[in-house]
């Protein structure tokens, strides 16, 4: 049953979708958290347009998709906590980057080239990836957890209120920037996995599953990330292992995802009660932080 781990494309699969499950639930808490599901799309597109732009330029896909996402998060990150109002402003960057990355692409097959990059782009290529992308997602993805460990507590208090948060001193711009960075390197990370048409599939669904089923922080940062390690590695096996026909990974990955988002919606309602529903920001964990709602 497990023979493909024996082979080093399927070893690399299993090892490059732990990695981009663990990060992206941690990093998707606080997308949930902060409303940006719009903003992190917008990146998982502009990621297209870096993986293009990297082919037509002849360098690697993961290195193309973090400079232009991050480029582009640095921007965006710009606009503060408004970012929640600017979905106009933010659906024009999504389009431009769209039609920026069918430019790339048709300058890639023009060169006599075929064009599974941007295939492989908006579908994902999780068994075509390389020991030099598990590096890269490994040390990009260190990085991310190190930079959300410091800016915890802080940016928790900013995602659940900023104004208080700013009243208090806390660089509530500068928490948008950094985290929105942190959203870019995560979407590339994704993108390589599971494509840009899918990559929210990891990033918001187990993330939004776990804060239906509990309210508490670390409880659903951990929640998330064993439900996302879990669709990604059911989606592999379904993949390898097949049902009768063998599905792309990305279509299992969103399927299950979206699965077990919809499943929640029933517990939730079970576990938290309309009358006793408590509120829906986390009030425990985070000590006196997280008492200013």
């Amino acid at each position: 049953m497990f023979e493909f781990l024996k082979q080093e494309f399927g070893l690399n699969a299993f090892l490059a979708g732990t990695m981009v499950a663990i990060i992206a639930a941690v990093v998707g808490y606080f997308v949930a958290l902060r409303a940006q599901a719009f903003a992190s799309e917008a990146l998982a597109d502009i990621g297209f347009a870096g993986v293009t732009g990297a082919a037509a330029l002849g360098i690697g896909a993961l290195p193309g998709m973090l400079i232009l996402t991050i480029l582009a998060a640095l921007g965006m990150g710009a606009l503060g906590e408004r970012i929640r109002g600017r979905d106009v402003e933010i659906g024009m960057i999504l389009s431009f980057a769209l039609g920026l990355g069918v430019l790339f692409l048709a300058i890639y097959a023009q060169s006599g080239s075929n064009s599974s990059e941007g295939i492989n782009a908006l579908f994902g290529s999780i068994l075509s990836v390389t020991r030099g992308d598990l590096v890269i997602t490994l040390v990009s993805g260190c990085a991310v957890l190190m930079t959300l460990g410091l800016l915890f507590r802080p940016l928790l208090f900013a995602s659940i209120d900023p104004e208080v948060a700013q009243a208090r001193g806390v660089p509530v711009r500068l928490l948008s920037v950094a985290f929105l960075v942190t959203v870019g390197i995560t979407t590339a990370e994704a993108v390589l996995v599971i494509g840009v048409l899918l990559a929210l599939a990891l990033l918001i669904a187990p993330a939004a599953t776990a804060l239906r089923l509990t309210h508490r922080p670390l409880t659903s940062i951990l929640l998330a990330i064993v439900l996302g390690v879990g669709i990604t590695w059911g989606g592999l096996l379904l993949t390898f292992n097949g049902t009768g026909r063998h599905l792309p990974v990305g279509f299992y990955i969103a399927t299950l995802s979206a699965a077990a988002y919809l499943l929640s919606i029933p517990l939730s309602r079970l576990r938290f009660p309309r009358r006793y529903r408590p509120l829906p920001h986390p009030t425990r964990e985070c000590g006196p932080v997280a008492d200013h709602r």
